[in-house]
Order: C-alpha cells, then structure tokens, then sequence
C-alpha cells in the first residue's frame, strides 16, 4: 500500500482524532468522535482490503460501507460458535472427558451474555440484590462488579462485532461464491437438520445451571424482604415502601427473556438418555419456578406501585399480562413432563382467551372504580386523567359525585365524558356506555 492511498491518509485524521482526547476536554466533540473515528477506521478498512466496489468519492462508498458494517457482521454473526463447534467436532486427540469440558466451557460463553443483561435487570429491580452483587469481594481493585460486569459484556460484544466486520472483509469473496456452498446440503433430510441446530444437551445444561444459580438467588431474596418484610427482615437503611413499589419493569422483561429460554430449552436441545433428559426437564421446571417468583414479585410491586401513584389504562394492561405469562408458564411445566401437549394449540388458544377477556374487563370502569377507592383512603386523585377516561367510567364518576360534590373539576369531568358521548351520536356508532353518559 502507497502512503498516497486513500486508506494510508486516513491514517492522519484517525490519529489526530484520538489524540483530542489528550489534548483538550470539549464533550460534544468527545461524543462525536467516538462516532467519527470508529467510521473513519471501517472506511480505511475497506480501502486497504479493497472491498469496495465503489471509488471512495462516489456516493456508493456509503453503500459499501454500511454493506461491510452492518449487514456482513449480521451474517458472520454464527462464523465464530460455527468454528468452535466444529473445533469441538474435528479434534481427534481430546478425549471424551475434555470433550465435555469444552461443552461446559461452551455453555458458560453462552450464559455470559444472557447473564450480562440479567443481573443488570435484576439489580435495577431490586436494591437488595444489587447490595448483595456488591458486596461480592473487590476482585477489581477499584471497579464495582456492576461495572466489571458492563466492562467484560461490553468488550466480548465488541471483540464479536470485530471479528465478524474481519471475517466479512477478508472472506467476502469466498462466502458470496456460490461454488463454495455444498450442493447436497440443500438435499439434506429435514430431519438431519434440525438435529445438527440442535444444541448439546451438556452445553445446554451448563447453560440453564449458570442462569438458575441467579435466579434461586434473587427468589431467596424476594421471600427473604419483600414478601418477609414484616417481620423485620429488611436491613436498617432500607424503607419498605420504596424498596418495594421499584422494579416492576424490569422483572417482566427479565420473566419474557425466561419465556424464550424455556421455549429454546423445549425445542432446540437434543436428546440424550435418560439422565440428561431429567437433568434438562428438572432445569426447566427450577426456571419456570424462579420466574413465576419474579411474576408475582413484580405483581406485588406493581400493586404498591399503583395504590402509591394511581391506577392508569397501562398498569391495568401490564397485571393483566402478568397474568397471561403465569398462564403460558403453567401451560410449559405441563408440556415439560407431558410431552404429547401441543404447545401451540394451548398458547393460542389461551392469547385468543386472554384478548377476549381483557375487553370484557371493562378497564376503564376498573380503573375509576379502584381510584375513587384510593381516594376515599388517602384523599388523593387525578380528577383531570379520570375525565379523559371513556364513557365506561361514567358511572363510577357518577357515584363519586354524588358522595363528594365538592370535589374540584369532577363536574368538568363528567361533562367532558357527556360532551364527547353526545358527539357520537350515528347509529352506527351507538354503544350502551355512550348511551348510558348522555
């Protein structure tokens, strides 16, 4: 390569970019240059691999770099598992106990990344159990384990994006050649297939093994404070009120990330005796355990939550979820020992079941009927949000008038629900809610 070539000049405003952050402390331009110097890298990247179907000065440059960074590293994301299975799978000379430790070492490179946005989730949900994750020996000097934990996810994420965005420079041409695909894989049998994408039962093992150990923790946390807090179980500096209405969000992500895990640990392991067919029934059942814990942890929270700040159309919506996902759990545990259930069946019969009850619940009824009851408790309500409430909530509206008349805006409120009732006045758009308002 010349020093004349383009690539060999970006040389010169990438070093001059980096070296910004010695020299001078402008926080617009140190956030802009996190961004500019990583593209300036993957333009001169492209250049000295010749990549590049485009000339650097012509507006299809843009294409093929946005092709080499973003759409081939999505494609070479399996290159690297890809390569250590079939390192796992080629090498004659280990024998069959190194084979399975190099299956555990794989199920625990698998975990780390779930495990990563877990606990992340887990200790912004709940100040217990991040006390508990920092109290864990500063094995860093300096560096809290929530940080390292960042530190470490981050780099493998970026070690992996790197190793694709090479792979897609310096393979390219032998991936896109047809000839270099087998041509009886696309005769293979369909079965044959499925099994090859299936997962080692060790890997998978290890895999659910490294998830439960945290999530038996947070549930040994949850029954130790939160559903144990009145009996003094809460540490000194820790007010139960605030420790538990927090959280509740997180959880619900943390219990869907269980529901794929559960459906992948369902479909995609592969059968392997009877021991490891227990092992993997007994794992599943211990996740679906810890996540109805989490369930009705978040339930709980939620509700203290509620009665704290009021009911709304969306808290309403996520206990009823909440529910749905108890329901799709249960219908897992039983297909875990009862195989012969179709799972598919169940679950969309019961979404169908779900989405038909939740209209018939009548939330805008619910959600006046439980905010007059906090009111009538701490003499608190959102009079103004009640009022754009629909005409479902008129007779609850009612009665709070007739029982506190004096009520500041609860008369604007009703008129506004009339008003809007009285406007939809088609016959094609009668209902006996709006009815009911005029």
């Amino acid at each position: 390569t010349r020093i004349t070539d383009p690539g060999s000049l970006l040389l010169i405003p990438i070093v001059l970019l980096v070296l910004t952050y010695i020299l001078f402390s402008n926080e617009v331009f140190r956030v802009l240059n996190v961004l500019a110097i990583p593209i300036l890298i993957g333009a001169q990247l492209l250049l000295f691999t010749r990549s590049n179907k485009e000339p650097w000065y012509k507006v299809g440059f843009i294409g093929d770099f946005l092709l080499h960074a973003i759409a081939r590293p999505l494609s070479n994301l399996p290159v690297p598992f890809q390569m250590v299975s079939r390192r796992f799978q080629m090498n004659k000379k280990i024998g069959a106990t190194g084979k399975k430790v190099l299956k555990v070492l794989l199920g625990l490179l698998l975990a780390a990344p779930v495990l990563f946005i877990v606990v992340l989730l887990l200790a912004s949900a709940d100040g217990i159990f991040l006390s508990w994750i920092d109290e864990i020996p500063q094995w860093f000097g300096d560096v809290t384990i929530g940080e390292g934990v960042f530190r470490t996810g981050f780099a493998i994420c970026i070690a992996l994006y790197t190793f694709c965005v090479l792979s897609g420079l310096l393979f390219h041409r032998s991936i896109d050649t047809a000839t270099d695909v087998p041509k009886h894989s696309f005769h293979a049998p369909l079965e044959q297939i499925r099994q090859q994408l299936k997962l080692d039962p060790i890997t998978a093992i290890t895999f659910l093994f490294s998830v439960n150990i945290v999530y038996v923790l947070f549930a040994a946390i949850q029954f130790s404070y939160l559903f144990g807090a009145a009996n003094g179980l809460l540490p000194d500096d820790a007010v139960y009120a605030e420790y538990a209405r927090r959280g509740f969000a997180e959880l619900v992500i943390v219990a869907l990330i269980n529901l794929c895990l559960l459906l992948c640990g369902l479909y995609i392991i592969r059968r392997d005796g009877q021991g490891m067919e227990l092992i993997r029934k007994l794992s599943l059942t211990l996740l679906i355990g810890c996540t109805v814990v989490m369930l009705i942890s978040a339930y709980c929270r939620l509700s203290l939550y509620e009665d704290a700040y009021g009911y709304t159309m969306t808290r309403l919506l996520v206990h009823g979820f909440m529910l749905f996902m108890g329901v799709l759990l249960s219908a897992a545990c039983i297909r875990i020992w009862q195989e012969r259930l179709s799972l598919a069946k169940v679950y969309i019969c019961v979404s169908i079941m779900a989405y038909v009850i939740m209209n018939y619940v009548n939330l805008d009824a619910r959600i006046a009927e439980n905010n007059i009851a906090r009111f009538e408790r701490n003499g608190v309500i959102d009079i103004d949000y009640l009022g754009g409430l629909s005409a479902d909530a008129f007779p609850a509206l009612i009665k709070l008038q007739t029982k506190h008349p004096e009520l500041a805006g609860l008369k604007e409120a009703i008129g506004q629900i009339q008003m809007e009732a009285r406007l939809n006045d088609g016959w094609q758009s009668w209902n006996i809610a709006q009815e009911r308002a005029k």
